[in-house]
């Protein structure tokens, strides 16, 4: 019980700084100089910008049928997560002063999406969304199997960013496309975390010497799977080989790959990035 009621209190420690980090990247950058950002919240922005109103009531109004979908689809606590967390969004637009932090545009729209970002993902990792875009890019690429979420999102985003230009101007359009950018950036960073991770696969005839240099001069796990050969280079056909898999850090990739080549230059290297790895061997080990 005390390991759940800690995750619970980090999960809602995170929601909350994820609305206050939102709010001032809104308020304190955006607003003030008429840029949007991307899916529901760019959008609930644009009609602001266009209405001359309160952006506050639109993301939740906006949001109600992505959290009712969110509630069917994803379960009650995601939903209520969520919920708390876009009404605690838009009461801290309504009520809550931010300065407006600086007039030049460049600053406006990079920071503005760096604090959007940082809130979005905190509150990600708290188990809650902010905008019901991606609960909806989630539900519509399970029903469309040759689209990602990131490819949905991405249609969405250019539909709202070319209404944004035709309402607001091309120069606020492309800043706002900076803003929507850096927001995904910081994102990206919050989830997958600074050390991104790579998965490298090796077939080489000299599989036991790279394993080696792997595990004991890099301090790297591996798991070495038995694999047959089809037609290659070395004209071998059904020729039972070992295939080396690692997963190591991507400032690692050039010295891993320089040193596989260093012992076998005819080596089969497959490389891949990996969004999130839970277990196994990821940190370094002592080397004696």
């Amino acid at each position: 019980m005390k390991v759940t009621k800690e995750k619970i209190a980090i999960d809602w420690l995170l929601i909350v700084l994820g609305i206050f980090s939102a709010a001032l990247g809104l308020k304190g950058f955006l607003l003030s100089s008429h840029f949007i950002d991307g899916g529901v919240t760019g959008i609930s922005m644009l009609i602001g910008n266009i209405t001359d109103t309160s952006i506050a009531i639109y993301i939740v109004l906006l949001n109600i049928p992505f959290l009712i979908l969110g509630y069917k689809r994803l379960g009650a606590q995601f939903a209520f997560k969520s919920t708390v967390g876009i009404i605690g969004l838009s009461l801290c637009v309504a009520f809550v002063h931010f300065p407006d932090i600086t007039p030049d545009k460049l600053l406006t729209a990079v920071f503005g999406g760096v604090f959007i970002g940082v809130g979005i993902g905190f509150a990600m990792r708290g188990g809650a969304v902010l905008d019901g875009t991606e609960i909806a890019a989630l539900l519509l690429s399970r029903k469309a199997q040759l689209l990602k979420i990131s490819d949905i999102v991405l249609i969405l985003n250019i539909v709202i960013f070319s209404t944004a230009a035709y309402f607001l101007g091309i120069e606020r359009a492309m800043y706002s496309i900076l803003t929507y950018v850096s927001a995904s950036k910081m994102i990206d960073l919050i989830l997958n975390g600074i050390e991104q991770y790579t998965g490298i696969t090796v077939i080489s005839l000299k599989s036991e010497v790279i394993r080696k240099v792997i595990t004991m001069q890099m301090g790297r796990g591996v798991t070495i799977y038995q694999g047959k050969s089809g037609y290659g280079k070395d004209g071998h056909i059904n020729e039972t080989r070992d295939i080396i898999f690692t997963v190591v850090t991507r400032l690692e990739v050039p010295a891993l790959k320089e040193k596989i080549i260093k012992i076998d230059p005819a080596a089969f290297i497959i490389q891949h990035s990996i969004d999130d790895t839970t277990g196994g061997l990821l940190k370094r080990k002592a080397l004696h």
